[in-house]
């Protein structure tokens, strides 16, 4: 290997180091020439886990992960619906897929891994209540909780009632959000009609 080459695979090396998962173009933006991320992915220490994606040999692959990965795919999207709800640790369901909100007129790939499962919101449901998260060094945006709870009580075709009700019980017991907050969000999400009932008879004294 050329000292140009070794310089390269020092310089990849120590970008794994911070940011586990990371995409070709990034790669190629610090000077990383394509032949050198072929012979790490030939040597073992890097993983092509879909087109353009890359991730350290090391790393342990977990849901978290998973929504980083999803992430980069789909750059302008937000996790959304059950996979925000498992997140927040408000349900027990594992999604199969990972749920990403991207507004109608934008557009996002179909990858092979991990799988997506995209749902569109028009643009005005795109702006709220979006968190940022760093995972593996990506930054994950992530529907808040009071968001989610909207977004799954609003999208009943997509979502069962009991699991958005669930997402609610748990929400109130485990005090991550007031029932204030969770009724505001609603209101502003076009959820208060549909949620309203179960919210009243959750935080009712009898």
């Amino acid at each position: 290997m050329t000292q140009a080459g070794r310089t390269q695979r020092d310089q990849l090396s120590a970008l794994l180091r911070s940011k586990p998962i990371v995409r070709a173009y990034e790669l190629r933006k610090v000077g990383i020439a394509g032949q050198t991320i072929k012979r790490a992915v030939d040597d073992g220490e890097l993983v092509r886990i879909s087109r353009g994606l890359y991730q350290r040999a090391d790393t342990d692959v977990d849901t978290e992960q998973a929504l980083a990965e999803a992430a980069k795919l789909v750059p302008k999207g937000v996790i959304a619906m059950v996979s925000a709800l498992a997140f927040h640790g408000l349900t027990d369901q594992m999604p199969r897929k990972i749920w990403v909100a991207i507004s109608t007129k934008d557009w996002a790939p179909a990858p092979t891994y991990p799988p997506i499962r995209i749902v569109e919101f028009r643009d005005k449901y795109m702006q709220q209540g979006i968190e940022h998260h760093r995972i593996s060094g990506v930054d994950v945006p992530v529907f808040s909780v009071t968001k989610t709870l909207a977004d799954i009580f609003r999208n009943s075709k997509l979502v069962d009632r009991s699991v958005a009700v669930e997402g609610l019980r748990a929400a109130l017991e485990q005090r991550k959000a007031t029932p204030g907050a969770i009724a505001e969000a609603a209101m502003g999400a076009g959820a208060w009609r549909i949620m309203r009932p179960y919210l009243e008879a959750l935080t009712s004294n009898g």
